[in-house]
């Protein structure tokens, strides 16, 4: 599996034609433990050489957000994840985005498990986790649950200068290539479901192995 990041000139605004040029991943290997709801969810990535921009858009149902602050654990609300690894450092970050948009910024440098998380992760500080921006079509807290249908969308931008610091210095975005994988969860909601873009072994999103290739044009 291969996706293209294909370059803009301009900064996409929070619109689906904004990321007209972008391709499209579709998010569709559904974890077994996943319930009957089956949400489908695609994403769009652009980037401008300094800048990496995304538009998830997800046709859901059973949608709660009830984190608020930057590092909560996103994944128990409807949540969706962006896990990238540049080519400079040994590990790779993930970002973690609810549908209220509270977001988790990581960069997991040995995702050996231990009886605290990782063997080597950082939680990216607040001085740089804060030059992230994350939007959303819903409200920040969605509680009860909307049960009904509802599409919704998160459009999120990455500056270079906010992963440096943890992986090591990036020159330019152009003719890169990146590993990185594309998740959907919602742990703790009433049809809880795991879905990705490339398929995994096990129930586990921080396998780094399983990656795939991710040409930054």
């Amino acid at each position: 599996m291969q996706y293209i990041v294909r370059k803009t000139t301009k900064v996409p605004l929070f619109r689906e034609s904004d990321f007209a040029a972008a391709d499209v991943a579709e998010l569709t290997f559904v974890a077994p433990k996943s319930s009957e709801h089956h949400p489908k969810i695609t994403l769009r990535l652009l980037h401008d050489d300094r800048n990496i921009y995304g538009l998830y858009s997800v046709e859901d149902r059973y949608v709660r957000a009830v984190a608020t602050r930057y590092q909560d654990s996103v994944c128990q609300d409807s949540c969706v994840e962006f896990f990238f690894k540049p080519n400079v450092g040994p590990g790779y970050f993930n970002l973690e985005m609810s549908a209220g948009g509270t977001y988790l910024f990581y960069y997991v440098a040995d995702c050996t498990r231990t009886e605290h998380g990782f063997k080597e992760y950082y939680k990216v500080s607040p001085e740089y986790g804060n030059l992230i921006t994350v939007k959303t079509t819903l409200p920040h807290v969605i509680d009860p649950e909307i049960t009904e249908p509802v599409n919704w969308q998160v459009m999120f931008t990455i500056p270079v200068d906010a992963i440096e610091p943890y992986c090591g210095k990036i020159d330019t975005l152009n003719g890169q290539e990146w590993t990185a994988n594309f998740y959907k969860c919602a742990d703790k909601t009433s049809h809880p479901h795991w879905i990705t873009w490339a398929p995994l072994t096990i129930l586990n999103y921080h396998q780094p192995d399983r990656f795939q290739s991710m040409i930054l044009e």
